[in-house]
């Protein structure tokens, strides 16, 4: 899309001299995400610092019909954040204010561009914590809330949403909503901040946030646990919820993920002796020993081996095991990524309908499988067969793709656990919403961006 000299005009005279740029490498960095799927195509990138900067922008693009992409840290794996037709970039990353922390109310009032490390130390300083953890050092606030984010910690501490009281959201139009402040409870009329949470930025863009907050966990331990299948990890992380410790993180990850990680990173094996999946844990407890509680899953065979971390840099390792998946597989080729959401009682029959549908149909394929269980998120990885051109690749991936959401279907799952639905799987949304739902979706989006300028393409 060109944009018209009037709009240029107008950036120029009505905003600092580095609000925005055309420079060809800005546009590039800022107009993609980790999946690089599609090439770039943005016209310009915008870069505000408040609040009234980004009302005053989108009360200009919606007078000129320019397409706004909001960019945040640009982590995501769905396309949510790619500009792709020329649209105007809105990144959020100079917003980066924290106020000080409310140590009696428990809250941060904090810009949507705050990269979560920064909120953590910020929060520490006042002995309180944002529990959101997502093994991610560029994810910023904004994007976090907007696909509603759960990390590593989601079966001790919940979603995003659980902990975001309040919310600036800027309008296509430019209008400015505050949504609920800092207040825990508010039953007076229809809770809007909810529509914002989780929309991709389809429907606004969130410019700030007040975070409720809470007491940091005491002594963490962190175990790696090898185990003989999938069945058993399901087994012991029945057994974790009822030991005498807190469950704060329960992963697992198959020997094909970890064989990656320990090549690409040139780390020590695990375990002496390789198992066909791992469980790491983290767990917080009192008095108690854990040991009793390992020797219960050692006897019967639940568990093969187990290690306790010694130390944080023994902690730090365990977890390079499961957070080093992802960019280890990325070293190894071309991966075609998936993440897909199960209730907890229906994971197991969908891993071993999964793992049976790639050796009837795609044993050529490397799949590898790594999951939040605790969540009930199963993170489904294809490496591309090097011999194999990409064009054939992608066309059986689709194939695949279509027998798994069947699956999902089959499940009562969710064809995106994370990252969202963005561009890359908008046309599968089909299979896990509803009609009703999704024209309701439809119904949202035509009354609040009549003009359709708010992250174009993306979801619906």
């Amino acid at each position: 899309m060109a944009l018209s000299p009037g709009f240029l005009e107008s950036i120029g005279r009505e905003f600092p001299v580095d609000f925005a740029s055309i420079d060809p490498s800005d546009l590039a960095t800022y107009g993609r995400d980790w999946t690089g799927a599609f090439p770039p195509r943005a016209s310009i990138l915008c870069r505000p610092r408040t609040t009234d900067e980004v009302s005053r922008l989108m009360k200009l693009c919606a007078q000129h019909r320019v397409p706004v992409v909001p960019s945040g840290g640009r982590t995501g794996l769905a396309c949510g954040a790619l500009a792709t037709c020329g649209e105007l970039i809105l990144s959020l990353e100079r917003m980066r204010g924290m106020e000080p922390v409310e140590s009696l109310g428990r809250t941060v009032r904090v810009q949507a561009g705050a990269v979560i490390e920064s909120v953590r130390l910020h929060c520490a300083e006042a002995g309180l914590f944002w529990p959101i953890d997502l093994h991610s050092t560029g994810s910023q606030i904004g994007g976090i809330i907007a696909t509603n984010a759960g990390g590593m910690r989601v079966v001790r501490y919940g979603l995003t949403r659980h902990w975001v009281l309040g919310l600036t959201v800027v309008l296509a139009n430019g209008d400015v909503l505050q949504l609920n402040g800092a207040l825990e409870k508010n039953n007076a009329g229809v809770d809007l901040r909810q529509l914002f949470i989780d929309s991709e930025g389809i429907l606004g863009i969130i410019t700030e946030a007040t975070l409720k907050l809470t007491c940091p966990p005491g002594k963490v331990d962190v175990l790696l646990l090898a185990v003989p299948s999938f069945a058993a990890v399901l087994q012991v992380f029945e057994r974790a919820r009822n030991a005498p410790f807190t469950l704060m993180a329960f992963e697992s990850f198959t020997h094909r993920c970890l064989a990656h990680v320990i090549r690409h990173r040139q780390l020590q094996p695990a375990f002496d002796v390789p198992s066909d999946h791992y469980a790491l844990l983290e767990v917080t407890r009192g008095e108690d020993s854990i040991d009793g509680w390992l020797e219960s899953l050692l006897e019967p065979g639940m568990v093969t081996a187990a290690r306790v971390a010694q130390n944080s840099q023994q902690a730090e390792e365990f977890w390079t095991y499961r957070t080093g998946i992802d960019i280890s597989l990325s070293v190894a080729g071309f991966i075609h990524r998936h993440n897909v959401a199960l209730p907890l009682s229906r994971l197991h029959a969908f891993y071993a309908e999964l793992e049976a549908l790639h050796a009837s149909s795609y044993s050529d394929w490397e799949l590898c499988l790594f999951a939040h269980v605790g969540e009930g998120t199963l993170q489904v990885r294809i490496i591309k067969p090097e011999a194999q051109e990409k064009r054939t690749f992608l066309a059986r991936c689709n194939a695949f793709d279509a027998a798994m959401f069947d699956l999902v279907r089959a499940h009562q799952g969710g064809l995106s656990a994370e990252h969202g639905i963005g561009l890359l799987k908008k046309a599968w949304l089909v299979q896990t919403r509803s009609a009703a739902e999704i024209d309701l979706m439809r119904t949202l989006k035509r009354a609040m961006d009549p003009l359709g300028i708010l992250n174009p393409g993306k979801v619906l």
